[in-house]
């Protein structure tokens, strides 16, 4: 059985409720969250108070159907949040975001019971998801996993090790991609994904330092004869693949509105910095060379903004996107890269300097040109689409 990328309809909103919902984000992250950015980050320590701040604002079910407790917000406004709070401190989108990508599977391929026993908890931020699919030889590759389920009388015995598993540490409940069938041909069609929540058996082994990305926690998780209750499975047994790629195409969106938050940044801090700082008798913002810095750097968030709106646009109609949100995460990330990189230039010394935040934005900026699925990837599956729509 091959499971379709299915694309449910979320509700409307009311561009009052929308901007309703931005204006109420806006006043958080200027009250609550920028004073104590800098300090977290880089002590990386892992923002409790704004992570209960995120579920009092919903943020937990965003995208999660009102039935079950959540806001049903479509994927485009959904991105502009995840821009706003990136323009800030992007660890925040990480946390939701992961926990998001696992609700939406279970929303979109669990059964009703799964969906009853988990959804309106994860809505509340009760349980707090994340979803494994990365090991410490496997990454893009997923139907390379080693990660091994044995189906038994009620449980599948689970063996094997996940890594840069974001709230692997804090959460509790998580998707894992599991082999469960080793010699299914293609090996994709032997893999499964399941609903697992912290027991015996399964461990944190231990916390991974990051470059950036501070704050969030990226753990290691390991499976020594974890059970894991049939009526646990995501799906059939052998559909954890498709699973696993259906919730890709928001996770993609989401990434690339963080690289769009950032860019952003970048240029906001970079138009005003130039205004202020004087070299040889006047603001470095009339010298051509900052000038064609600061308009290709306006350029890249624009352009990024757009192809992020056409890619959640696409979701939200149900249009099949994983092109749309290749472009969107493949272009966004090298501008939020490109734009980091130049900010830091036209700041000088105060570019590297820890007192300033684009030294922060240039350290988060290169995790996005990897995460969902790397850059090279995400051009080889524009490069096979494109040819996909347009036969000769």
């Amino acid at each position: 059985m091959t499971l379709p990328i299915v694309h449910p309809k979320l509700r409307t909103i009311e561009s009052s409720e929308e901007s309703a919902l931005l204006d109420a984000i806006e006043r958080w992250l200027d009250k609550e969250v920028k004073p104590h950015v800098m300090k977290l980050d880089h002590d990386d320590i892992y923002p409790r108070q704004m992570v209960e701040d995120m579920k009092a604002l919903g943020l937990f079910g965003a995208v999660i159907d009102p039935k079950w407790g959540g806001l049903g917000l479509p994927a485009s406004t959904y991105a502009k949040i995840v821009t706003r709070i990136s323009e800030v401190w992007m660890s925040l989108t990480g946390i939701f975001n992961s926990h998001l990508m696992m609700a939406k599977l279970i929303e979109k391929y669990g059964t009703t019971e799964q969906q009853e026993r988990f959804l309106p908890r994860m809505v509340t931020g009760e349980l707090k998801g994340g979803i494994g699919l990365t090991e410490p030889d496997t990454g893009t590759d997923l139907s390379a996993i080693k990660t091994k389920g044995v189906k038994q009388q009620d449980h599948y015995l689970i063996n094997g090790t996940k890594t840069w598993i974001s709230n692997g540490i804090e959460g509790n409940c998580f998707a894992i991609l599991v082999k469960t069938k080793p010699n299914a041909e293609p090996a994709r069609k032997g893999l499964s994904m399941f609903i697992m929540e912290k027991g015996v058996g399964f461990t944190v082994s231990k916390k991974l330092e990051k470059l950036g990305y501070k704050g969030i926690d990226s753990a290691e998780l390991v499976f020594n004869d974890f059970k894991v209750p049939l009526n646990n499975l995501i799906a059939d047994d052998g559909d954890g693949f498709y699973c696993a790629v259906g919730g890709l195409e928001l996770g993609r969106i989401n990434v690339a509105a963080r690289g769009v938050g950032i860019a952003k940044a970048a240029l906001d801090a970079s138009v005003a910095y130039s205004q202020i700082r004087k070299t040889f008798g006047k603001p470095i913002s009339q010298h051509q060379a900052i000038q064609l810095k600061l308009g290709e750097m306006a350029t890249r968030v624009e352009a990024s903004r757009l192809l992020v709106e056409s890619a959640a646009k696409a979701y939200d109609t149900g249009q099949r996107c994983d092109m749309e949100a290749g472009m969107a995460k493949y272009f966004a990330s090298e501008a939020a890269l490109e734009n980091a990189m130049e900010a830091m230039r036209i700041h000088g010394g105060y570019g590297y300097s820890k007192e300033y935040p684009i030294e922060r934005l240039l350290r988060d900026a290169p995790l996005l040109c990897i995460g969902e699925g790397t850059n090279e990837m995400q051009r080889i599956i524009i490069a096979r689409q494109l040819i996909e729509r347009n036969p000769i």
